[in-house]
């Protein structure tokens, strides 16, 4: 009992104590001291990091912008996190006096142990670093995979950031991006097609767009060049259609294809050529309908 006694007294003169509350302290204080250092150091290297890339593009071997950019945030990325992981093992090891060579070595034999179930994360990874080495697709670029569409935020080595023109983000694995219909790379093509009834020429109806189509270019800068009328494309019930397709800047193709619909609506209204509207055709069935009751406009 006297012992029990004796331990109790000691541990709670070791807890009141000085000692115990300076090393706490202390060991608090190097943390902080650690991470502060970690996120100068981190900020330091981001801006190395921008000034290196700026003199490069002042340079005579230049890279394109979003293939930079890509790598710039890449190498900022890996910088970070690798800081981190090594402010963290300081902190375990120098402030709070863990046996870190242990704790690491327990580590990667968890780790081992993780790996061969963790295949998605291996494929994650490969494909990540095979879309930054290909250049299949860069930061700003506006893309479509997995089902998502929009541009690009960033490129990591496990996942992919994509944020859509309406604002939602999706944020996909690697691993998932397949089948990448990018619209940056290339001019996008605007297809517009406009309803003509069948009342109005042919011919006439493509000269009307044709005057119209010439001007472009000059009011829209996203049209590359002036667009080109590819004839009648279908033959509706009450309209043909007359498909007209323009050569825009890469990802402009909607907004080249809403300007070309506006002004080819607008020429044609004053033209006197409307909107094509449904038709009901009514006949008795014991009487075959004729020319005028299938078209009562059609003169005799």
């Amino acid at each position: 009992m006297d012992f029990l006694n004796n331990q109790m007294n000691e541990l709670w003169e070791y807890i009141t104590g000085p000692e115990l509350w300076v090393n706490i302290a202390t060991a608090i204080l190097q943390a902080i001291l650690i991470m502060v250092i970690a996120v100068i150091i981190v900020r330091v290297g981001n801006n190395v990091v921008t000034r290196i890339f700026d003199s490069r593009s002042r340079g005579p071997l230049r890279i394109t912008e979003r293939r930079e950019v890509t790598i710039k945030k890449l190498i900022q990325n890996s910088m970070k996190y690798t800081v981190y992981f090594i402010a963290f093992i300081m902190v375990l090891d120098g402030a709070f006096g863990f046996d870190v060579g242990a704790l690491l070595a327990g580590a990667g034999v968890a780790g081992l142990a993780i790996g061969f179930g963790a295949q998605n994360l291996v494929r994650d990874i490969i494909s990540g670093f095979f879309i930054i080495f290909e250049d299949q697709f860069s930061v700003g670029d506006y893309i479509l995979t997995a089902g998502s569409e929009g541009y690009v935020e960033e490129i990591g080595m496990r996942t992919t950031k994509i944020e859509s023109w309406t604002g939602e983000q999706f944020v996909i694995p690697n691993g998932n991006v397949t089948q990448v219909t990018n619209y940056s790379v290339h001019n996008g093509l605007a297809i517009v097609d406009v309803n003509i009834p069948y009342e109005n020429d042919v011919e006439t109806a493509e000269n009307i767009i044709g005057d119209v189509i010439k001007t472009l270019p000059d009011k829209y800068e996203e049209i590359v060049k002036v667009p080109e009328i590819f004839g009648v494309e279908v033959l509706d019930t009450s309209h043909f259609v007359l498909r007209v397709i323009a050569e825009t800047l890469p990802s402009y193709q909607w907004k080249g294809s809403r300007n070309i619909r506006k002004e080819i609506k607008e020429v044609l209204y004053k033209e006197g050529i409307q909107i094509p509207a449904p038709r009901l055709i009514m006949y008795s069935r014991n009487q075959e309908p004729d020319s005028l009751q299938i078209d009562p406009e059609r003169e005799m």
